[in-house]
């Protein structure tokens, strides 16, 4: 039996995810409709940039900038394109969409914490030149993230940061990736919306919380007393708990200027009845 069998059986809302189904491939309703019941292709990037632009505009930005860290054959690069188009029409926002990768595949893993037992020097090549033919608004940023993260700001002066897609596999480059953070404290969004893609795996990762992208997070919280990264909590305590909830968390920059200014809509003033 197909592994997609196995899922159909295990799907406790089969209606529902059919219906969610009909409703992306026809694109029924605005994109926002559509980012809130997740009928959009990759709905973690959608929901990460929808995200960020919800709380530039309500910061009174007119522009942001999202990233993807590990770029592969492009895929998910072309997908961010697509969302931020979608999100920058909703919001009215400008979304700037960048893109890095070593263009060479995975490096040499450093050590067990790269998992080596999982990943492969040379996976995930890019081509270049059938990708950039694809590409509309997207710049990728190419070479080790040791050596582009540094730099970055100064190269490409991007607009403030809001959402950042990680798929870099490996513990040493997702902790270099990190380190973005520590460049320019007004160079994000107060919080930013953060996908990480190798935390949960199956029966041959088998992740944990001292290897990988998770050691990367945990070393990351204790390294930092004025940013963390959170969970999510109020998507996962949703009735319906899609996997890629668990994969977000949020960076919470707290010596951002903008992390304390008040940005809900509502007064929270309650009459006596």
């Amino acid at each position: 039996m197909t592994n997609r069998w196995i899922e159909l059986f295990r799907d406790p809302f089969p209606i529902r995810k059919a219906i969610v189904k009909v409703i992306r491939r026809f694109q029924l309703g605005s994109y926002s409709f559509r980012i809130q019941l997740e009928a959009v292709k990759r709905p973690h990037y959608g929901y990460c940039v929808y995200q960020a632009g919800c709380l530039a505009k309500k910061l009174g930005l007119s522009r942001i900038s999202v990233i993807e860290f590990g770029v592969a054959g492009g895929n998910g690069l072309l997908n961010l394109e697509y969302h931020g188009r979608q999100a920058s029409k909703c919001l009215g926002i400008d979304i700037e969409v960048f893109g890095f990768d070593t263009g060479e595949g995975l490096p040499e893993p450093e050590g067990y914490r790269d998992l080596p037992y999982q990943w492969k020097t040379g996976f995930y090549k890019m081509d270049q030149t059938a990708l950039e033919k694809k590409l509309t608004t997207a710049q990728l940023v190419l070479g080790n993230v040791r050596e582009t993260v540094p730099t970055f700001f100064e190269k490409y002066d991007p607009a403030p940061i809001g959402a950042l897609l990680l798929d870099l596999d490996f513990y040493s480059s997702t902790t270099e990736a990190l380190k973005i953070f520590d460049l320019k404290k007004t160079g994000f969004l107060p919080r930013v919306h953060c996908y990480f893609d190798d935390v949960l795996g199956g029966e041959v990762e088998l992740y944990n919380d001292y290897t990988g992208q998770r050691l990367a997070i945990n070393e990351f919280n204790t390294c930092h007393n004025d940013a963390k990264l959170g969970k999510v909590y109020h998507l996962l305590s949703k009735s319906i708990v899609p996997r890629w909830n668990h994969q977000i968390w949020i960076a919470h920059l707290f010596d951002h200027p903008d992390y304390q200014r008040y940005i809900a809509e509502d007064t929270y003033q309650l009459e006596l009845k």
